[in-house]
């Protein structure tokens, strides 16, 4: 009696749940249901009302589009050109498809559209996908030598048989290496001046890079001489050279034998590069060593600018810990020797309290999170950190100050706290050629 009672409170329930299912199938009569026959395009408009009396005969890949027409709903799959666009049937009435052009660049141009029915039946209906231009976001190696490969990002980077892909360092055609959509692999060629900006062109334009190559705009250290800037604090970081060297001298951060600890903790000796302005004079004076670094670059339109420098981490010694704090302060908190100085101003000498806190903002460059391990993979790369991220705490934390272009004459470079917890590690940070350059 037991199974029997159970076994029909189970065909009841599901009795129940087969009628539910049927009466929600007929409480939705607007549900997406695939029609019959063939469909017929009127027009293509723009899916903004504001701009809806505007006809199209082409869009951009990716730009959303409203197809106007009849029997839309019969409409199974649509090609644009080779390329199956995604279609949604929330979108999708007997009179209107609403999509986004497909990203994808076609491979056979026939400059039409394909409605195609379940049974295999096509509509063609003339329209244009249009490519856009190519663009340059940035580049691997900003200082990449002449002679060796670098790597250039961005987008549509298109070759095509009657007009071949092509590169250029200045007005000098480079050698392609390798390319997709989004990056090319180039050698710089050995006529490539100084300062020269990149150029893409393709089928559908070109485009140079807000960029150079080898740029010394704003170049306020070298550690070759350029411009007589190193150690100017308390503390002397390794400054050497060696068979990874781009060119002469760099900055060394850490090292084989230096641990970080997992919180970043407090290591200036080993961590911290310091450029402090100023002289061991009676007033203190800005000249030569000591100078003011906004001497150097014009930091006046600072929020569209940004600090630039080559980095390179072997892949022996990861960085796992503690962010890279990019510190900027003006003379009135910080310089070498304080007193009074040439300016007549009262100003502190050296000192470690003005950046602690969540004060006086800057910038936090921590590329290991949240991967948990970064290296360069033995070579040099281009770090680009806008000043107009500089916004942070030591902590990680918003700070509550505000930068002006005055907060320019010195640079503190310190891998240390950051509001992140790693991996106890052991890196080794190179750096070369910090610069401010503009952002355009």
């Amino acid at each position: 009696m037991k199974n029997i009672f159970t076994k029909a409170l189970l065909l009841a329930g599901a009795s129940i749940a087969l009628a539910s299912l049927f009466t929600a199938c007929e409480d939705e009569p607007d549900r997406f249901r695939l029609a019959d026959g063939k469909p017929t395009v009127y027009y293509v408009r723009p899916v903004d009302v504001a701009a809806a009396d505007s006809l199209l005969d082409g869009a951009y890949m990716g730009n959303s589009i409203c197809i106007v027409g009849e029997n839309l709903r019969s409409v199974y799959q649509l090609d644009f050109n080779d390329v199956t666009a995604v279609l949604n049937n929330s979108y999708i009435t007997d009179n209107t498809i609403l999509l986004d052009v497909p990203k994808t660049i076609p491979t056979e141009v026939s400059n039409a559209m394909y409605l195609i029915t379940k049974g295999r039946d096509t509509v063609k209906y003339d329209f244009k996908v249009l490519v856009p231009g190519p663009s340059i976001i940035s580049m691997s190696n900003e200082y990449a030598p002449k002679g060796s490969t670098a790597t250039i990002y961005g987008d549509y980077f298109v070759d095509d048989p009657n007009v071949p892909l092509e590169l250029f360092v200045g007005d000098v055609k480079a050698n392609i290496k390798d390319f997709s959509k989004g990056s090319i692999s180039f050698v710089v060629p050995d006529e490539a001046v100084v300062n020269d900006r990149i150029k893409v062109k393709t089928i559908y334009g070109e485009v140079t890079s807000a960029f150079q190559w080898c740029d010394t705009r704003g170049l306020l250290f070298d550690f070759d001489g350029a411009t007589g800037l190193g150690n100017h604090g308390w503390h002397a970081q390794v400054i050497e050279s060696d068979e990874t060297s781009l060119s002469g001298n760099f900055l060394r951060l850490g090292g084989a034998d230096v641990t970080m600890k997992e919180d970043g903790a407090w290591d200036d000796g080993h961590f911290s590069f310091e450029y402090w302005p100023g002289t061991w004079t009676t007033p203190q004076e800005y000249k030569d060593d000591g100078i003011l670094l906004t001497d150097l670059a014009d930091f006046s339109d600072w929020q569209n600018m940004s600090m630039k420098f080559e980095m390179y981490i072997p892949t022996s010694n990861p960085w796992m810990a503690g962010s890279m704090q990019l510190i900027v302060a003006g003379r009135d908190k910080v310089t070498l020797a304080g007193g009074t100085d040439e300016f007549g101003d009262e100003v502190p000498g050296a000192n470690n309290t003005y950046f602690n806190g969540t004060v006086l903002p800057r910038g936090l460059y921590t590329p290991w999170y949240p991967s948990g391990s970064f290296d360069t993979g033995n070579e040099w790369i281009t770090v680009t950190v806008p000043y107009a991220n500089f916004i942070y705490g030591s902590d990680g934390t918003l700070a509550t100050g505000s930068l002006t272009a005055a907060d320019f004459t010195s640079l503190l470079i310190f891998v240390w706290s950051g509001g992140y917890t790693g991996t106890e590690c052991q890196p080794i940070i190179k750096i070369d050629n910090i610069r401010a350059v503009p952002n355009k």
